[in-house]
């Protein structure tokens, strides 16, 4: 039987509230796991059904509590070993301790629960979920930071104490921080983990960020310091192509002409598959670069991308699909949903860079694509050219600003419409709107099950759900995407 223990933090002068023996019982949902403990639920990171495990408590309410898991006493028999060096602080891939076929097992459960628990809408029963085929070195962008202040595990920091301990007396010790480049630990915004092996994206993305690293250290580059908000080396992106295209952009914090000469000179050299190379210089106090023109060093400043027979020129601020492969799969359901014969007219909106629309443009009549993002629209016209079309317009601007009706009045009421917001769902105006046109077809793909089940509940007025489809993008995470096709009621 579980029980509530208490241990103190010496340094926040607090009470730690940690649950002994807790036994696992099932998944819950968004990558926690679920115990039932005295009446009371517990939502648990960080553990498996089956794992008999201590949960340090974070929040603690009547019905409910969650925490994390901080020793295990037995492992669950569903558990496999991770692949990756980095687990448990990474941020990322925090399935690893799962098999691939119990994470797509708990992903498709999660889609059906969310659409029956929120939507609560007669539903058809769902198609199996397409699994990845590839499950490692899947993904086509990553970003890495620079950071003046490495994350030391526990052991590193007992380490440290102990030679400190052993220095001669009146002996200053070496206070000087290990920079780092990697990724963000979880809930700490200044610290950042060190990669050596990264697992989601191909080389030679470890390669050249290795490189960089230990080049950047030899000759003293500074790199940047969050808190401070100084140093020169701050981000670096990677792009790589199933057509073999490698893009790379580091941002500085300000320009440094002899040392980025220096390292990309340096990275050029040691790197000849690297396609373009470019820099962006950021002064801000955030890393986002969309508000911001990076400038190319090297190439063509982008690279390309196939879906298909369908071409895609990529910018260093382009928005594509994430994993080229499941992207490509994802779209074969949405042109299947949207049952094209030739004489649609088709909308696409949340259309980023186009990249649905154009996929499905030998099936329609005439495509709309309406995205917020004007960067992407003029991606998405560069596209359409690119592969030959006439029958696609795209415009920039908020999706419910735009969709009005004498929008729909100029360009044609929609026979089709697809849809595929933000994790947040679409607006209730845009709903709203879907509902007075009553396209006979919408096809909403969803990065996000529960909103897309709200969504779904307030179409239910006029629509009815004929086919559900979940995808995998992004294996060993608890996202999952889905796919619903909605025909009007007659």
């Amino acid at each position: 039987m579980a029980a509530l223990c208490y241990l103190c933090d010496v340094r926040k002068k607090q009470k730690i509230r940690i649950l002994e023996q807790v036994t696992v019982e099932d998944y819950a949902a968004e990558g926690k796991s679920i115990a039932r403990v005295d009446g009371k639920v517990v939502f648990i990171e960080g553990a498996v059904p089956g794992d008999i495990v201590n949960v340090q408590l974070g929040k603690s309410k009547k019905d409910w509590a969650e925490g994390k898991a901080v020793h295990f006493h037995s492992y669950s028999p569903q558990r496999t070993t991770p692949f990756c060096a980095h687990f448990g602080l990474c941020g990322g891939c925090k399935w690893q301790m799962l098999p691939y076929e119990k994470q797509i097992e708990y992903k498709q459960r999660e889609v059906e629960q969310n659409l029956k628990r929120i939507g609560r809408i007669d539903l058809p029963e769902m198609l199996p979920i397409i699994g990845a085929k590839q499950i490692k070195y899947y993904r086509n962008k990553l970003e890495y930071t620079f950071s003046s202040k490495r994350y030391l595990t526990r052991e590193e920091l007992l380490e440290r104490d102990k030679k400190r301990e052993a220095l001669p007396e009146g002996t200053e010790p070496d206070n000087t921080p290990d920079v780092a480049l990697g990724y963000h630990v979880p809930k700490i915004f200044d610290k950042v983990i060190d990669i050596e092996t990264c697992y989601l994206q191909q080389e030679p993305n470890n390669a050249i960020r290795n490189y960089v690293r230990t080049f950047a250290k030899k000759h003293g580059f500074s790199f940047y310091d969050i808190k401070a908000h100084e140093g020169w080396l701050r981000t670096m992106i990677f792009r790589m192509t199933t057509t073999g295209e490698v893009m790379v952009n580091i941002t500085f914090g300000h320009d440094d002409v002899p040392n980025r000469e220096l390292l990309f000179n340096a990275l050029l050299a040691e790197f000849p598959e690297i396609t373009t190379l470019l820099y962006t210089i950021n002064p801000k106090w955030n890393d986002t670069i969309y508000d911001l023109q990076p400038q190319t060093y090297f190439g063509s400043g982008y690279v390309t991308e196939k879906l298909e027979e369908f071409v895609f020129k990529i910018g260093p601020k382009s928005f594509f699909q994430t994993n080229t492969k499941q992207g490509e799969e994802l779209y074969k359901v949405t042109r299947a949903f949207a049952k094209l014969t030739g004489n649609e007219t088709l909308y696409d909106l949340y259309c980023g860079t186009g990249s649905i629309g154009i996929f499905c443009s030998k099936g329609a009549k005439k495509i709309i694509g309406v995205e917020a993002v004007a960067e992407a629209i003029e991606d998405a016209k560069q596209n359409a050219a690119a592969n030959g079309l006439t029958n696609t317009s795209f415009y920039a601007g908020d999706v419910i600003d735009i969709c009005n009706d004498a929008f729909f009045a100029e360009h044609g009421r929609p026979d089709v419409i697809i849809t595929d917001p933000p994790r947040a769902g679409m607006h209730e105006k845009l709903v709203k709107k879907l509902l007075e046109i009553e396209a006979p077809r919408i096809v909403y793909v969803s990065c996000n099950p529960s909103t897309q089940a709200r969504d779904l509940q307030l179409l239910n007025e006029k629509y009815e759900v004929e086919q559900l489809q979940p995808v995998d993008m992004f294996p060993h995470t608890h996202h999952i995407e889905n796919v619903a096709a909605l025909v009007l009621r007659s």
